[in-house]
């Protein structure tokens, strides 16, 4: 999986908003017989067993696991979900809601004032992330995913080019687009699973090297615009006096 999770497929989609009715699975369509509560809070437990599973292992669990964990039948699990993808993209799709991300970072503070918070905000949105990220591994090809993928990075790189405008405004439109292209790849959800996973860093660690990286890429872009030159720079009267101003 990427940042983002895939939108539910199949006999899921139908199903999509029984998911957001929470524990008591109430909604205005429910008959006085009970039975859609009933599948309601059937829905809501596999759900929740499959949730706790991914965040316990960071693995994709078997349908037979689920069951077991949410104390179902097998059969139950297929009645709701259809095949074990639509289960799993909806169990990302309820993780994701329930992710809170922080606002984005207001472009008129010290540029070391937002790399922090870009980091700090980034940091803690894709360590909850991680498990499932990792467990979405075999529906890396999703056709759905990756379009959903494209959507959230394109939505990163749009509130990078806000949070960092001064800094953009003094660099020509082909090294914004670079730069842009080098913030995306190193603060990437995979990037900050590779610190945190394969080379094992603390998430103080893994924080200090995104604010050295977000810095050494912000601080090189502008001595390239500055070797240049303003008049092939772009416009600078959009910049302000903090831009290009790493402190320490």
């Amino acid at each position: 999986m990427s940042e983002a999770a895939v939108q539910p497929r199949g006999n899921a989609v139908a199903q999509t908003s029984e998911a957001d009715m929470g524990d008591t699975g109430r909604s205005d369509t429910i008959r006085p017989d009970g039975r859609n509560r009933r599948a309601a809070e059937t829905r809501r437990k596999i759900i929740a067993a499959a949730k706790a599973m991914i965040s316990e292992t960071s693995t994709a669990p078997t349908v037979v696991a689920v069951a077991r964990r949410a104390d179902v039948s097998v059969r139950s699990v297929f009645q709701h979900f259809g095949d074990v993808e639509s289960l799993f993209v909806t169990v990302m799709d309820s993780i994701r809601r329930e992710l809170v991300v922080p606002p984005p970072t207001s472009s008129d503070r010290p540029l070391s004032a937002r790399v922090t918070a870009v980091v700090e905000n980034l940091a803690q949105v894709f360590d909850k992330a991680v498990p499932l990220r990792v467990a979405a591994g075999q529906f890396a090809n999703h056709p759905a995913l990756i379009e959903r993928a494209q959507t959230a990075k394109q939505e990163l790189r749009d509130a990078t080019f806000k949070t960092f405008a001064p800094e953009f405004a003094l660099l020509p439109e082909a090294a914004r687009e670079e730069l842009a292209d080098a913030i995306g790849a190193a603060l990437s959800l995979e990037a900050w699973i590779v610190l945190r996973r394969r080379d094992g860093l603390s998430y103080e660690r893994a924080m200090a090297v995104w604010r050295l990286t977000l810095s050494a890429l912000l601080a090189q872009a502008l001595a390239n615009s500055r070797a240049i030159g303003p008049a092939e720079a772009g416009n600078t009267e959009a910049g302000s006096p903090e831009a290009g101003k790493i402190e320490g």
